[in-house]
């Protein structure tokens, strides 16, 4: 088996994880690490017996890739993904996809022109669980959805201190909790019933108009704060309520919070069906519920011979020694580089979350915006209420 290459952009929180992620998987190497902090890179590289660089140019210049991660904040997402693509390197990219549905659908057009392997990190699809509802429905055993309902709640930006780089728009984008989470809402639910979010009528909601800015170096979660820089002026959203219309008439109602208290990272998501309803939760993820009108309602733990055929593919362990986050986040590295092996990824059938369907969640969170500036119902394709 060919060793992959992997050269990896941006060294904060979600770097190390795909470091850690990619350093579980046979057959692939991270050989190069790209970030302007260069001493960072350095001493991250150095663990990994890889080169560091302090920008992307210099590590396509220098290195003979065959994936480049992009792990970088999102105001950079469009210009490294563009040149990896162009360069011929199959792409790995955070999410959100870009800081808007324009770049998004420019990275659609130039993958036409250099078709390599393109994934983004909407990762909760590839827990096996989540698996396991998306292959019950393509096989019809549920019945005809009635209803989604769902909800993505944490508290990291709930204090008027919290500071973090996405508030500002040039860096995260004009959307921010719809974006960064509620991104994951969008993408799990179009996975499952294998429909697309077609309809938004959405209000955001802004709880601090002004926050108090640090200096931050430690990360996303970090609770250390630097020295205080001044106020900075809120835009973009700490929460919203969300309603959506698939194309085949379902209807779904999501809510998304930075700012409640005790939530740490509570995505949780029901499909109610004409059969029964279904229930995952990411901070139990290894349990589904399930409903039922006239039987006892069921757990369904995560157990390879309990699932789908093809969901028993994304779990290792046995029932009862549970996979988290960074185990989901492998599952959906992993995939991604078995397509690149086998040349699934030319067939366009795959597990993991591409790159057009990342631009189609921008168009997603744009028709949110225009939604909530309205106050009516707006098209996702069009954008028009």
């Amino acid at each position: 088996m060919k060793e992959l290459k992997i050269g990896v952009v941006g060294t904060g929180f979600i770097g190390g994880r795909h470091m850690d992620a990619i350093g579980r998987i046979p057959g692939a190497k991270v050989v190069a690490v790209a970030d302007p902090f260069i001493e960072k890179a350095r001493g991250i590289a150095e663990g990994l017996g890889a080169n560091a660089y302090s920008s992307v140019d210099e590590m396509l210049e220098k290195e003979e890739l065959d994936v480049v991660h992009n792990c970088t904040p999102t105001n950079m997402h469009y210009e490294v993904d563009a040149k990896a693509i162009k360069a011929g390197k199959h792409l790995y990219c955070e999410k959100p996809l870009s800081l808007d549905a324009k770049e998004g659908e420019a990275l659609v057009a130039l993958l036409k022109e250099h078709p390599v392997a393109n994934g983004v990190n909407l990762n909760y699809r590839m827990n096996a669980l989540v698996q396991d509802m998306h292959e019950q429905v393509q096989k019809k055993k549920t019945g005809r959805s009635f209803l989604v309902t769902g909800s993505y709640v944490q508290d990291w930006m709930m204090n008027k201190d919290d500071y973090d780089w996405r508030l500002d728009p040039k860096n995260g984008g004009a959307s921010r909790a719809i974006a960064d989470i509620g991104s994951h809402l969008f993408d799990t639910s179009q996975y499952v019933l294998g429909k697309k979010i077609t309809a938004v009528n959405a209000h955001l909601m802004v709880m601090h108009p002004v926050r108090l800015r640090y200096e931050k170096t430690g990360g996303t979660f970090a609770k250390a704060k630097g020295k205080l820089l001044g106020e900075i002026r809120v835009v973009n959203e700490d929460a919203a309520s969300i309603m959506a219309r698939f194309e085949d008439g379902t209807e779904a109602l999501f809510q998304v919070s930075q700012i409640s208290a005790g939530h740490k990272n509570d995505m949780r998501i029901r499909f109610d069906f004409e059969t029964c309803s279904l229930e995952w939760r990411q901070e139990e993820n290894n349990l589904l519920y399930i409903g039922h009108r006239d039987e006892p309602n069921q757990i369904k733990h995560r157990e390879a011979g309990a699932l789908e055929a093809e969901a028993a593919a994304f779990t290792d362990l046995p029932a009862g020694h549970p996979e988290g986050w960074n185990d989901v986040l492998y599952q959906a590295i992993r995939a991604f580089y078995e397509s690149i092996r086998t040349g699934s990824y030319k067939k366009g059938k795959v597990p993991y979350a591409t790159v057009a369907e990342g631009a189609w969640i921008m168009k997603i969170i744009e028709a949110c915006l225009a939604s909530d500036a309205c106050g009516r119902w707006v098209d996702v394709q069009t954008g028009i209420s």
